[in-house]
């Protein structure tokens, strides 16, 4: 008898643990967020989703994040902005100003909601840039106690930039959320004038490598390519930053990579390997928040590819490809917006090259390690609403508690729910 109701208590046990199992949800994976095609839908974000658009360096940063909050401003509002009606703002002005409307970190309403009243210093993409005073590339956000409105502003004293909470547009749980603001943000002590009245740019970047004296491999491949123009017309943009291979780390390619025997379009898409679209001066690779950086390759071939891995190595700068280790030698030309650096190896991408290629940097050194890969976050999908008049744009108020049984918390109580079911069964 005692037989039998243990063996029933056994396979009630296990069948509680396969049902759990079976109606917990996986978890929703999400990579390559891309931002501009979640605003699309909504209508009355599609100025501020033109203004990310036409912003291509922004909008490829962004797809490689996977913890963000983005402020955007609704059409009404954006068009009423006399940061933008008054000023005709330079591409890379622009880029900055959206930069400061991406928080470095998720935050639900929740979150907002349990700010302290002194406020909470968040740090913003253009903190990353190098190009912010102080922490003024951060934002501080407010909560009123007794009016329950977040507030987000400048962290200098008497800044005359601030915004206002209106409501959730969209979250992806512990990935990506969006909230909407009644004003533009500008950074503090950023010159909208200066933007309008900048001199023409126009860096010969072949000039500055024949110059640099240990470069004259990269600028002849430059020059043939083609490409040292399109390099030279993104300088209006958001700047760049160039990685060049000095003339040793050619000669010291190993016989199996010949890259003269490389069509022409793959050549292309090497030389543009080696440049990131956004201009970073030394010290600001150095402390670089997102490591796995995108390359002028990326937009060319799609997101997620042809990434470069940056980190701070033995007090310089490291490049690392996954097949490539390569350092930072030495500054060639630094002025904004382009920065260009000497590499002590020729930055070859897993893509066409293969993974398991091992490269030295010198005869007989160390190995190369490859790239970690991108971050990958649980993101169960969903869109609560928040206080204030109800849109299209809002789901139900109330139902963004709704979001912690997401995706993650469930596989938490499987597990759970699984180690109980075992230790039960050893101990009957």
């Amino acid at each position: 008898m005692a037989a039998i109701k243990s063996s029933s208590i056994s396979h009630f046990i296990l069948t509680t643990f396969f049902y759990f199992l079976i109606l917990s949800p996986p978890p929703i994976l999400v990579l390559g967020l891309n931002i501009t095609t979640l605003l699309s839908s909504f209508p009355e974000l599609s100025d501020f989703n033109s203004l990310l658009s036409s912003t291509t360096s922004v909008a490829t940063d962004l797809t490689q994040r996977s913890s963000v909050t983005l402020l955007v401003v609704p059409n009404s509002f954006l068009s009423t902005s006399d940061d933008l009606t008054r000023h005709r703002l330079s591409p890379s002005s622009l880029a900055d100003v959206l930069r400061y409307h991406v928080l470095l970190e998720f935050m639900s309403w929740s979150d907002l909601r349990s700010i302290p009243a002194s406020g909470k210093l968040v740090t913003t993409l253009f903190q990353t840039t190098g190009r912010a005073t102080d922490n003024f590339g951060s934002v501080n956000i407010t909560r009123d106690p007794t009016t329950g409105l977040v507030s987000i502003r400048s962290p200098a004293p008497y800044s005359p930039s601030n915004a206002t909470v209106l409501s959730l547009i969209k979250t992806l749980p512990y990935n990506v959320s969006i909230f909407s603001v009644n004003s533009l943000l500008i950074p503090y002590g950023f010159d909208l004038m200066a933007s309008e009245t900048r001199p023409p740019l126009g860096l010969n970047i072949t000039k500055a490598l024949i110059d640099g004296h240990n470069f004259n491999v990269a600028a002849s491949m430059l020059a043939a390519s083609g490409v040292v123009q399109e390099f030279e017309a993104d300088e209006g943009g958001a700047g760049i930053t160039l990685f060049i291979p000095t003339d040793s780390a050619f000669a010291d390619l190993p016989g199996t990579v010949s890259l003269q025997s490389l069509p022409a379009d793959k050549k292309a898409v090497i030389l543009k390997f080696h440049v990131l679209h956004s201009y970073y001066p030394l010290g600001s690779l150095q402390s670089i928040v997102n490591p796995l950086q995108p390359t002028l390759a990326t937009e060319a071939m799609g997101a997620g590819s042809f990434t470069l891995n940056i980190s701070r190595v033995n007090g310089s700068v490291g490049i690392n490809t996954g097949i490539v280790q390569a350092e930072v030698t030495q500054t060639v030309s630094d002025q904004n917006p382009v920065a260009i650096f000497g590499v002590s190896e020729v930055l070859l991408p897993i893509e066409y090259f293969g993974k398991n290629p091992v490269l030295r940097s010198k005869p007989g050194g160390p190995a190369v390690s490859g790239a970690p890969p991108p971050e990958i976050s649980d993101s169960p999908e969903s869109s609560p609403g928040l206080n204030g008049p109800s849109s299209h744009l809002l789901s139900p108020p109330g139902s963004h508690e709704e979001i912690r049984s997401g995706a993650a918390i469930h596989v938490s109580q499987s597990i759970a729910i699984a180690l109980c079911c075992i230790a039960l069964y050893l101990m009957v």
